[in-house]
């Protein structure tokens, strides 16, 4: 499973991140640091402008792409945070618009099922595990079936705790990603050991 920190402008985090083989996750309001070659996925930034209170930045996220969307690992979709069936709409209008991007995905939210998302996934389209923290723990299982079964890449946003590492690799997610570091670097020798341990668990070793 791969692991994806939001990306910082410290360089003793950036060195221990690389010796680590982590990626870089960079936001429409951090794609002004350099990623110093790190390979990294494209978040949409609706998570943040959720958190000031203010609406979603297209601009922001299209001058995010325009600089670093070339080459990234995956796209975020824009999408409405916890917003349902209309999140999930407002990201299919969006999916015309990224057709240039060889790995796209929509955030799944709460009250959203397979019924719904299903037809639009592929393996260009995959999905996000977003939503509020109650729900996408209790589904996290739920969509990586899903996934599995069309065979498209899951992602499971927002894990910063050994639990949660352990909650997504059960899942079945490709990825993960998360703020601890940048936030706490001293949490990296934790969350790593828990994604190497956890490989070993999984593979019957």
């Amino acid at each position: 499973m791969i692991s994806y920190a939001t990306i910082t402008g410290t360089r003793s985090t950036l060195a221990a991140l690389r010796e680590a083989g982590w990626r870089l996750f960079i936001t429409p309001f951090s794609c002004h640091w350099d990623p110093h070659g790190f390979r990294g996925a494209v978040d949409n930034g609706a998570w943040t402008c959720m958190q000031r209170g203010i609406p979603f930045d297209e601009a922001r996220f299209l001058a995010c792409l325009t600089k670093c969307g070339d080459g990234a690992d995956f796209v975020v979709v824009p999408d409405i945070v916890a917003g349902g069936m209309d999140s999930l709409a407002f990201s299919l209008s969006w999916l015309p618009r990224l057709e240039r991007y060889p790995l796209v995905l929509i955030p799944v939210q709460d009250g959203m099922t397979w019924d719904e998302v299903r037809p639009h996934l592929s393996p260009r389209v995959g999905i996000l595990l977003g939503g509020t923290t109650s729900w996408k723990l209790r589904m996290a299982r739920y969509w990586g079936t899903l996934a599995r079964e069309v065979g498209c890449y899951y992602h499971f946003a927002r894990v910063n705790s050994k639990k949660r590492i352990q909650i997504a690799m059960d899942a079945g997610a490709d990825s993960v990603d998360g703020t601890s570091v940048p936030q706490f670097p001293c949490t990296l020798r934790k969350l790593d050991s828990q994604l190497r341990q956890g490989h070993l668990w999984t593979s019957g070793f």
